[in-house]
């Protein structure tokens, strides 16, 4: 596998392709080949990663800009093959990603990813060690990607502080400490169907009493919960958005995501910062 900046008619055009095989022929955001191509004149980053044979197996596109007086990254789409995923190659173009803007002195990067895809949390959390800012509702407005079905497109919008020594956050505790946290998850039965009424109130009841931890569990993998129902997947939905939405205002942040091995079952931890008053 080769990593390189898409430099050609050729390269532009294969990564429109593979925008719409990612998010669907009805996803109507692709980034455009010309943008593609000129955003690179401006500090942008559009690079792929490549096989023996020069197919596309992965791309990364981004922009660079200011906020505060200081130069950032926003990086807005990475997309890899179906038959590409889970070798690894998201991560190492988020790297090829990063080793470029240190070059170029940016240090601090920031993306969304809807927080459902259990895959993307492991890879943001995990691997890179990304820091929660904010969860945005409905951020892209109605869903024209079929990744989207029955879940709309609220996001997490997360930093990363490439800089090199930045601090790392501090590993989770073993799965068994965790375990009796207060969890805030669906209960029994009540993913099969569509959301019902009181379902706010019942997920954050958990943030009452202000405990230092807590759990917010998601699915394994929402993408076949979409296949087996839109109903649950949107039930999901339901329970996890006040958990985030809530936790963040009353001063928790997302110390980690892990997947407990022995039931197979998703959680995010989430921290109380003991300086909020809220």
């Amino acid at each position: 596998m080769h990593l390189r900046h898409l430099a050609s008619h050729a390269d532009y055009a294969a990564c429109v392709a593979l925008q719409r095989e990612v998010w669907g022929a009805s996803f109507d955001d692709c980034v455009p080949a010309s943008i593609l191509k000129v955003s690179q004149r401006i500090g942008g980053i559009a690079a792929g990663a490549f096989d023996d044979a020069g197919q596309l197996l992965g791309f990364v596109f981004g922009m660079t800009g200011v906020e505060d007086g200081t130069p950032v990254h926003w990086s807005d789409m990475l997309g890899v093959r179906a038959a590409a995923r889970d070798l690894g190659i998201g991560r190492r173009l988020k790297e090829f990603q990063r080793g470029e803007l240190l070059a170029r002195g940016v240090t601090t990067m920031y993306w969304t990813y809807d927080p459902l895809v259990a895959r993307n949390a492991h890879l943001n959390f995990n691997r890179l060690g990304v820091e929660a800012v904010e969860y945005v509702r409905d951020m892209y407005g109605d869903p024209t990607s079929d990744l989207h079905r029955g879940v709309g497109t609220d996001r997490l919008v997360v930093r990363w502080n490439m800089a090199p020594g930045a601090p790392r956050p501090a590993p989770l505790p073993p799965p068994e400490q965790l375990a009796p946290t207060p969890t805030i998850t669906p209960a029994a039965g009540s993913v099969g169907g569509a959301p019902r009424p009181g379902v706010e109130a019942r997920a954050i009841a958990a943030l009452d009493g202000r405990p230092p931890v807590v759990r917010v569990e998601v699915p394994p993998d929402v993408a076949a919960v979409q296949d087996r129902s839109l109903a649950e997947a949107a039930a999901w939905r339901a329970w996890t958005r006040p958990a985030f939405t809530e936790g963040l205002r009353r001063g928790y942040r997302i110390a980690g995501f892990y997947r407990d091995d022995a039931s197979g079952r998703c959680f995010y931890v989430l921290a109380l910062d003991r300086s909020s008053s809220q």
